[in-house]
C-alpha cells in the first residue's frame, strides 16, 4: 500500500510540473545535462508577458581542476534550436581560454577541456558562443556569454606566511598567558567543502605550551616557569586542512619563546667577610677593592646600589657603583698611616636598585657583608713637622748668620736619623747653607734686598738608613730692608731756562726715588750742595713733600754768555744712619715765545760776512785730501809691479792636461814629467821657469852611459835641495811678492812604507806579479801582456 501511494504521488507530481516544462525556454537534457531550446514554446504568450528574449540562453559549467586523464575532459554541450540538425550550423568559440584551453565541436557543440586547470591560478573562465551559418559565415543569432568555473579539490596544504616566530613572555607567568598567535593560510577554495578551513596542534612544546586549535593563539601550560632554569622554548606548530581529518594537508612552523627577566631574584654575597690588605702609601682617591653580590637576573633587574652602613674608619672610605660590572668600588678618602692605624672594619649592604612588587614575598631584595682593610707598612720619606717655614733675615746680616731651623722626622717605627739638604736649584747663587745635622739655616753670602726680598727653598730631609727616602719641605725666607741705598732724582730732568725768565720764576721741580723700602716710608730732603748754595743764578725750594723746586735768583739769562748752567742738588733720605747722594741738574738756556715756549736752546754761533773761519778751514782741508788721493792713485798706476808668473807661464802644480782621448795609460810620460825635480844637480837656464814643465825632458842631453838614475838620490834630498833652489831664486827675484810662500808638493817618495802610488814610474819599478798570463787571453789583451810582461822596461823607454 504504501509503495502504491508514493508511485501515485510521483506521478501526481510530474503531471503539475509538465506544464511547467513547457512553459520555459529550455529544458534540461537528463541523459547529458545540456540546456537546449524547447520546441514547445509559445512565443507569442512570452512575448506579452517579458521583453523580446533571444533564442538560448547560456549558464554556467562546471570542471574539476587538476584533471589527470589522457583524454580531453568533456565540459559541456550548447545547442541552439535553430540548428535543425542539417549540418547549416556551425559553433563558434571566444574568449578567455579559447582555442588554447577550450575547444568546441563546430558541429555538435561540445565543449572540452585540453588542459590540467589549476583554480588556485584562475577560478573561472567567460567564453563567448555563437551559431554561424556553414556556408555564409553570417551569425544566425546574437553572440552570447557564459563561464566555466574551475571546481576545487584539496591540492594546497596551509601555510603560516608570518613563520618562523619570534615570541617573549615574562618568567613566572600565571597559566595560560597568551604568548603569540599563528596564522596559516590554505590556498583551496574556502567556500567550497573543508579543503581550506585549518586546525593548529602543537607537535613539539608539551608540556609548557599549548595552542588553541581554531585561533592558534599560543598559551603558557606551565605556572612560574624560571628563566634562571632555562630562558627559551622552541615550540613547533602543526597546521592542517578539512578541519583535521584524515586526508587533510598539513604545514608547520617553528616559535622561539623566550622567558624575559623579572626581578624575582635577590643580591648575594658569596662570603659574608671579605679581607683586603693596602699598602699605607696608596694614593687618595685610589680603588682600594671591588666586592660584587651575585645576581641571577640580568639587564636593569641586576642594577644594585652599594652603601657603607657603618665602620671604624669614619670619612676614610667610599663605595660607588660600577655601572658596567655592577661591582661595589670602595675608594679611599684620606692617607692611610699605618703608625696611627692598621686597619679597618666595614659592613657592606648591597640594595637591588629596581624592585618588582610582584615578587616582594622572594625577598628581602637585598643583603650585607664585611669587609676588613689591612694596612701594610712601607718605607715612608722623612715628614717635616712644618711643611711651610716661613723665615725672616736682615739684609745686612754677615755671612754665616742663623736664620731658623727645619724639623723633619722618619714617620716609620725605624725612626732613621735625618740628614738635611738644600734644593740648588731653587737657591743658584748658594745665598744658604743648612746644616746637615740640626737643620739649622744660615747665609752663605751677603744678601741684597732690592735684588731679591724673597727665598723660596725646597729643603730635602734624607733618611740616614735608606737614602733613597727622601721628603720635601718648603722655605720661605723674607729678606728685611735696611738703609743701603741713597736716593737718586726719579727721571732725568731736562730743564729749560728761558731767556726772558724773572727772578723766582720756578723753571723745575724734581724728586727723588730710593732703592730703600722703609716701614715708616720715605721722607726726602733737598738742598743745593757745597759751593752752589750761595750761587746768584739759581735757589732751591724744598716742598716738604719729597719735592723740591729750583728758581731764578735773577732775570736777564744770555745763550751768548753762558748756554748751560750745571746745579749741584744734595739729596738726603729719612733713614738710621741717613744716606745722601748729589745730583746735577742741567739747567739750558733757551729762546723762547711770549707764552715761554722753548724755540731755541743751547750755544749761538757768531754771524760774519760770507762764511766763517770754521767753514773756510773744513773746505780746504777736503781739497787738500782730494788732491792727495788722485796723486796716491796715479803713483801706484806708475809703479805697478811685473806679475810673479806670467799669464802664459803655467805652474807645475797646476799642470792638468786635458784631452778628449782615452789616453796612453802607462806609457804617457808626456804629460808630467817628474825628470825635473829628480835632476836638480844639472846645468840650468836661469832665464827658464823651474816651476813649469820644460820643452824637453832634461835640460841637456847626457850621454847614455853618465845618464843618473831616477832614484840616484834619496827623495828626501831631492826635495830639500829643490826648495833651497826655490828659495833662492825667490830671494833675488825683483818680482817675487812681498809676502811668505808655502807651497806643497804632494809626492810621496821611495822612502814611503807604502812606496810611491803614482803610475808615472810603474814602468821602472820591479813587481813581484807576474802577468805571464796576459798573453794567453788573447788580442784584446795584447796590449796589457806587452806592458806587463816580461819584456825588459828599458826596451819601452828607449
Amino acid at each position: 500500500v504504501r509503495r502504491a501511494r508514493a508511485i501515485m504521488l510521483a506521478l501526481a507530481l510530474l503531471a503539475l510540473l509538465f506544464p511547467l516544462q513547457e512553459r520555459s525556454c529550455w529544458g534540461l537534457n537528463p541523459s547529458s545535462g545540456d540546456l537546449e531550446k524547447s520546441p514547445h514554446s509559445d512565443p507569442d504568450s512570452w512575448d506579452v508577458l517579458h521583453r523580446n528574449r533571444r533564442s538560448w540562453v547560456w549558464n554556467q559549467f562546471f570542471v574539476l581542476e587538476e584533471y589527470t586523464g589522457n583524454e580531453p575532459l568533456y565540459v559541456g554541450k550548447l545547442h541552439s534550436d535553430v540548428d535543425k540538425g542539417d549540418g547549416k550550423v556551425k559553433y563558434v568559440l571566444s574568449g578567455e581560454g579559447a582555442t588554447s584551453i577550450f575547444t568546441i565541436d563546430e558541429n555538435t557543440g561540445d565543449i572540452h577541456a585540453t588542459k590540467r586547470l589549476d583554480r588556485e591560478a584562475q577560478a573561472y573562465y567567460t567564453l563567448q558562443a555563437q551559431a554561424v551559418d556553414r556556408l555564409t559565415n553570417l551569425p544566425v543569432e546574437p553572440k552570447s556569454e557564459f563561464v566555466v568555473k574551475v571546481q576545487d579539490i584539496n591540492d594546497n596544504e596551509p601555510k603560516f606566511p608570518d613563520g618562523p616566530y619570534l615570541a617573549g613572555v615574562p618568567e613566572m607567568s600565571p597559566l595560560g598567558t597568551m604568548v603569540v598567535q599563528v596564522v596559516a593560510t590554505d590556498a583551496d577554495d574556502p567556500t567550497y567543502g573543508n579543503s581550506a578551513r585549518v586546525v593548529y596542534s602543537i607537535e613539539h612544546g608539551h608540556p609548557y605550551f599549548s595552542v588553541e586549535p581554531k585561533t592558534g593563539v599560543i598559551r603558557t601550560a606551565l605556572p612560574n616557569m624560571d628563566r634562571e632554569t632555562r630562558d627559551q622554548y622552541v615550540l613547533v606548530i602543526q597546521a592542517k586542512d578539512m578541519v583535521g581529518q584524515m586526508g587533510g594537508l598539513s604545514g608547520t612552523t617553528s616559535v622561539t619563546v623566550t622567558l624575559t627577566d623579572v626581578n624575582d631574584n635577590p643580591p648575594r654575597f658569596a662570603h659574608k667577610n671579605y679581607q683586603y690588605t693596602v699598602l699605607e702609601s696608596l694614593l687618595v682617591q685610589s680603588v682600594v677593592a671591588r666586592i660584587k653580590a651575585a645576581d641571577a637576573d640580568i639587564g636593569s633587574n641586576a642594577e644594585m646600589d652599594y652603601r657603607i652602613m657603618d665602620g671604624d674608619g669614619p670619612g676614610m672610605f667610599n663605595i660607588t657603583t660600577d655601572e658596567d660590572t655592577q661591582e661595589g668600588v670602595i675608594m679611599l678618602l684620606k692617607p692611610l698611616d699605618f703608625e696611627t692605624k692598621s686597619s679597618f672594619s666595614l659592613r657592606i649592604e648591597a640594595t637591588n636598585r629596581n624592585i618588582d612588587s610582584n615578587f616582594l614575598s622572594l625577598g628581602p631584595f637585598s643583603d650585607t657583608t664585611s669587609v676588613k682593610v689591612t694596612v701594610e707598612d712601607v718605607n715612608e720619606p722623612p715628614v717635616f713637622s712644618i711643611p711651610l717655614s716661613k723665615m725672616v733675615v736682615s739684609e745686612d746680616a754677615k755671612v754665616g748668620t742663623s736664620i731658623g731651623r727645619v724639623s723633619a722626622h722618619d714617620p716609620d717605627n725605624s725612626n732613621s736619623p735625618i740628614r738635611y739638604s738644600i734644593d740648588r736649584n731653587t737657591d743658584l747663587e748658594r745665598f744658604f747653607n743648612v746644616d746637615a745635622l740640626s737643620g739649622v739655616i744660615s747665609t752663605a753670602k751677603p744678601l741684597d734686598r732690592e735684588a731679591n726680598s724673597v727665598h723660596n727653598l725646597t729643603i730635602f730631609a734624607i733618611e740616614s738608613h735608606d737614602p733613597t727616602q727622601i721628603g720635601k719641605g718648603i722655605t720661605l725666607i723674607t729678606v728685611l730692608d735696611v738703609n743701603d741705598n741713597a736716593p737718586v732724582f726719579a727721571i732725568d730732568y731736562e730743564t729749560l731756562l728761558c731767556e726772558n725768565a724773572i727772578p723766582g720764576q720756578v723753571i723745575q721741580t724734581i724728586s727723588a726715588v730710593d732703592k730703600d723700602e722703609p716701614l715708616s716710608g720715605h721722607r726726602f730732603y733737598f738742598a743745593l750742595a757745597g759751593p752752589a748754595a750761595g750761587n746768584l743764578n739759581f735757589t732751591l725750594r724744598d716742598n716738604k713733600d719729597n719735592t723740591a723746586s729750583i728758581l731764578t735768583k735773577r732775570g736777564g739769562f744770555r745763550r751768548r754768555e753762558q748756554p748751560v748752567y750745571r746745579l749741584p742738588v744734595l739729596i738726603v733720605d729719612s733713614g738710621s744712619p741717613a744716606l745722601s747722594s748729589t745730583n746735577t741738574l742741567s739747567v739750558r738756556v733757551c729762546d723762547c715765545d711770549s707764552d715761554g715756549v722753548a724755540l731755541s736752546c743751547g750755544a749761538v754761533a757768531y754771524t760774519a760776512t760770507g762764511l766763517s773761519t770754521g767753514a773756510l778751514l773744513a773746505i780746504l782741508g777736503c781739497i787738500i785730501t782730494l788732491l792727495v788721493m788722485v796723486l796716491l792713485i796715479v803713483t801706484m798706476r806708475r809703479r805697478r809691479k811685473e806679475p810673479l808668473i806670467l799669464e802664459e807661464e803655467r805652474d807645475i802644480r797646476e799642470n792638468i792636461v786635458r784631452y778628449d782621448d782615452e789616453g796612453g795609460g802607462e806609457e804617457d810620460t808626456e804629460a808630467f814629467d817628474m825628470v825635473t825635480l829628480r835632476n836638480l844637480n844639472v846645468i840650468r837656464d836661469p832665464n827658464v821657469r823651474r816651476d813649469v814643465t820644460p820643452d824637453t825632458p832634461t835640460f841637456f842631453h847626457y850621454p847614455s852611459a853618465s845618464r843618473p838614475s831616477y832614484k840616484s838620490l834619496p827623495d828626501n834630498v831631492v826635495f830639500r835641495e829643490f826648495i833651497w833652489e826655490r828659495l833662492k831664486d825667490a830671494d833675488v827675484d825683483p818680482s817675487a811678492p812681498p809676502y811668505d810662500s808655502l807651497q806643497t808638493y804632494a809626492f810621496e817618495g821611495s822612502g814611503s812604507v807604502a812606496e810611491s802610488l803614482s803610475s808615472l814610474e810603474s814602468l821602472s819599478t820591479d813587481s813581484d806579479q807576474n802577468y805571464d798570463y796576459l798573453s794567453n787571453w788573447g788580442p784584446r789583451f795584447k796590449k796589457l801582456a806587452d806592458l806587463y810582461g816580461n819584456s825588459d822596461s828599458t826596451t819601452v823607454l828607449s
